[in-house]
């Protein structure tokens, strides 16, 4: 650190940051708070190291920092998240979107759906997979819904201040608002985990909504509802994709066979884990043809 009598650089707050914050990641959560307080892209602090910060910018990186090492995750220090490229607002209302998850956004943008796809997004949270899609396929009609009227207020504004304009985000409890109306694509990051997993203990999941992570019947209440359901939606050829736990690829896999899904398979995520199962569904039974 800088002695009293100086003002301390960037190369000195980091290093100083990064030996006394507790985490995964030290290094980068320092580089991106002080990014958000010097009001720069990281870029700037590699190029410019022996930049000196104002004394205000120097209490406020040190408060941030104070605030990571009681555990508050950087996502809710900085009001913000990356996903798919897009800066996402957030806040604890919603989970944190994470890099896992766009796994499902990859596998969805390889399907083969027609140009005028019409898709719903179950338990859009900050709205991230709704609108990564969004901003993929501009001749895509995105539906993205919630029951916390918090996060679909939250969807809502991030999808205004990215100019999407093809994404529509409201308040549903799962399918309750969609009655009537029929997608090529159902995609849904729901809540996987058991009551007792200890990791609810653990980093950034403290502080974000345990309804928007823990599910009954070992975490596979939601996914075995969603799946039941999913088929009175879903037009003929069209797709169910979900994200689950890393041990849930094979029960997931069963209950969309047992449904009656086809093309069943499971997709691994960054960390080679199985993270996202999907399945389409072989025909339009007794559904609506609203669309």
């Amino acid at each position: 650190m800088a002695t009293p009598d100086s003002a301390p650089t960037i190369k000195q707050l980091l290093r100083h940051a990064q030996a006394t914050i507790d985490s995964d990641s030290p290094r980068l959560d320092a580089e991106v708070l002080l990014a958000h307080v010097l009001q720069k892209d990281r870029t700037y602090l590699f190029t410019w190291p022996e930049k000196t910060l104002t004394e205000e910018q120097a209490e406020q990186f040190q408060a941030l920092l104070q605030q990571r090492q009681q555990g508050l995750p950087v996502a809710h220090l900085i009001g913000q998240r990356e996903f798919w490229g897009l800066p996402l607002a957030v806040d604890n209302s919603t989970l944190i979107p994470r890099p896992d998850t766009e796994t499902l956004v990859e596998v969805a943008l390889q399907l083969p759906l027609p140009d005028n796809t019409r898709a719903l997004d179950l338990g859009t949270g900050t709205g991230a997979i709704a609108l990564a899609l969004a901003s993929e396929k501009p001749s895509w009609t995105l539906l993205g819904v919630d029951r916390s009227p918090e996060a679909v207020a939250l969807a809502q504004h991030n999808a205004a201040a990215l100019g999407l304009g093809n994404a529509t985000l409201r308040q549903s409890d799962w399918f309750s608002a969609v009655t009537g109306q029929n997608f090529d694509l159902i995609v849904s990051n729901p809540p996987y985990i058991d009551e007792d997993d200890p990791h609810l203990a653990e980093g950034d999941v403290r502080f974000e909504p345990q309804t928007a992570l823990v599910a009954a019947n070992h975490g596979l209440a939601d996914l075995e509802l969603i799946v039941g359901c999913a088929p009175d939606f879903l037009g003929a050829g069209g797709w169910l994709l979900l994200e689950h736990g890393y041990q849930q690829g094979g029960a997931v896999r069963e209950l969309l066979r047992a449904r009656g899904f086809e093309q069943v398979a499971t997709h691994r995520d960054l960390g080679d884990q199985e993270r996202v199962s999907l399945g389409c569904w072989p025909g339009s039974g007794e559904k609506s043809d609203e669309r």
